[in-house]
């Protein structure tokens, strides 16, 4: 059995971005903060839009400049402050203490080089190793994916969409990073072959004892890998705690409505339930809290103040002015 770890790998405090269109401001993230510790995955979950993958390219230091920028907030690694980092250090910290799964393992492949080459050039570039011992890496990571070595002299179009997301999982893994950001790494697949690279990821990162960063709007995703969640919406975090916590106690009305949404196969419905309306236009935020224009159990502080985000008990964090008095077990009448 893995041993638990508690010490903080990562940290994050009050990050804000956003990114300039068409001469406006888009608050993509506002105010962020959590703590990941060493061997665990945390799930950052909701909507497309509501600043998960900026989140994650945040603390990669990847966001287009511009349009994008970090407006305000501070990134720890083991106590190393990311965002004042020299360029060149941040470098030697991609691929090697922190690596990225992207969504589209389509786009994620350079398709001019084999997909060989482009694992060699990761570990060529973090670790001192010879030509031909990076080549025998390459291939013993293919194999570690379930590719065989053969295959390293082919190039990206010659391998089927699962295939591809097993090489770009090879080239985030080969240097043994500390923590991976793995963002919707099964979105693009079929149902067969999503369950096949969450085992094989999830299998990887216990042996390797590696932290992780799972980005999805698959709550069935991250009840089978994750052992934290966050809930995003509109750029901030609106709950927080650990897995068995959020599944069983759903506490936020946003939260509610995101496993009202989920069919259960116990019960004979017409319609799933919808959350009502959309998210929010990001360049003109409503007032107080974000969640407020749909929210059903909306009353005036919800318009007029923003919400702090507080423990409620066994460190499930909530961003309500309702909590307390409509508490966690059942959730709101």
């Amino acid at each position: 059995m893995k041993k638990e770890q508690n010490e903080v790998l990562l940290s994050v405090d009050d990050l804000r971005v956003y990114y300039t269109a068409n001469g406006e401001r888009v608050h993509a993230v506002n105010g962020v903060s959590f703590q990941l510790n060493k061997g665990q995955t945390l799930g950052l979950v909701g909507e497309t839009g509501a600043g998960k993958t900026t989140i994650a390219k945040s603390v990669l230091r990847v966001l287009p400049d511009p349009p994008a920028r970090i407006d305000g907030g501070k990134i720890y690694l083991e106590g190393t402050e990311l965002l004042s980092l020299p360029e060149k250090k941040m470098q030697e910290i991609r691929g090697k203490k922190i690596s990225m799964i992207f969504q589209d393992p389509m786009t994620a492949l350079n398709p001019v080089f084999t997909v060989g080459q482009q694992i060699e050039e990761v570990i060529k570039i973090h670790e001192k190793v010879t030509g031909a011992e990076a080549v025998k890496k390459a291939c013993d990571m293919l194999e570690m994916v379930g590719i065989p070595p053969e295959r390293s002299i082919e190039y990206p179009h010659q391998f089927s969409g699962g295939m591809k997301q097993r090489v770009v999982i090879a080239m985030a893994l080969a240097c043994s990073p500390d923590l991976i950001l793995a963002d919707e790494p099964t979105t693009a697949l079929d149902v067969t072959i999503q369950a096949q690279i969450l085992d094989m990821i999830k299998r990887l990162k216990d042996e390797q004892n590696t932290s992780m960063i799972l980005i999805t709007h698959d709550l069935g995703v991250v009840g089978e890998v994750c052992d934290t969640v966050a809930v995003v919406y509109a750029g901030q975090i609106i709950e927080m705690g650990e897995k068995e916590e959020i599944f069983e106690h759903p506490t936020h009305p946003y939260t509610i409505g995101l496993f009202g949404s989920i069919p259960d196969i116990d019960e004979d419905v017409e319609y799933l339930t919808a959350i009502q309306g959309m998210p929010p236009n990001m360049a003109n935020l409503p007032s107080g809290c974000y969640f407020h224009p749909r929210c059903p159990h909306m009353c005036e502080a919800c318009r007029e103040s923003a919400p702090e985000l507080g423990d409620i008990g066994n460190g499930h964090l909530v961003r309500c002015h309702m909590t307390g008095k409509e508490r966690k077990d059942g959730g709101f009448d």
